[in-house]
């Protein structure tokens, strides 16, 4: 993971671009792993952690009605989620996660395991959903901490 953050890192600083990330079931650690190198106060700006609806609500601007009609884990609010973060804290990227890190929760429909991702950028909007599968809670959400990175990434080529 190290590397993943340090490539995100250059990337960032030696074009001037700035991120900011919105999280809910990793709770933080996203932005644990982007400031844990020395420098990312030049490109990293902050985060939300909107493990709750109503922050998602009061603080992204994501409207109550996305979320009671696709729900809290759906790609539209992870869409919703990454262009709040982005308009609310000013920067150039950003990227979103929600999901069901477990291990309850889950239902037919969304599953432990389940989570989805959104990446705001310019000239892109992306989101996706990935199921991790009925693994213990920290792995779901390192794995999820993980797909961020890789698309942060592969969005910032």
């Amino acid at each position: 993971m190290k590397s993943k953050v340090e490539e995100i890192q250059k990337r960032f600083i030696s074009r001037g671009l700035t991120l900011a990330v919105a999280e809910s079931c990793t709770g933080g650690q996203l932005s644990a792993a982007l400031t844990s190198i020395s420098g990312s106060s030049k490109y990293f700006l902050g985060s939300v952690i909107s493990y709750n609806a109503s922050v998602k609500v009061k603080i992204l601007k994501v409207p109550q009605s996305s979320i009671q009609g696709a729900g809290e884990v759906s790609e539209l609010v992870a869409q919703l989620m990454a262009t709040g973060v982005r308009t609310e804290l000013g920067s150039d990227w950003s990227v979103a996660i929600t999901g069901v890190a477990g291990p309850t929760g889950g239902t037919v429909d969304k599953p432990v395991g389940m989570v989805c991702f959104g990446v705001s950028g310019p000239d892109v909007l992306f989101t996706e959903t990935k199921n991790f599968g009925s693994r213990s809670r920290d792995k779901i959400q390192q794995a999820s901490i993980e797909h961020a990175l890789d698309l942060l990434i592969q969005y910032t080529v």
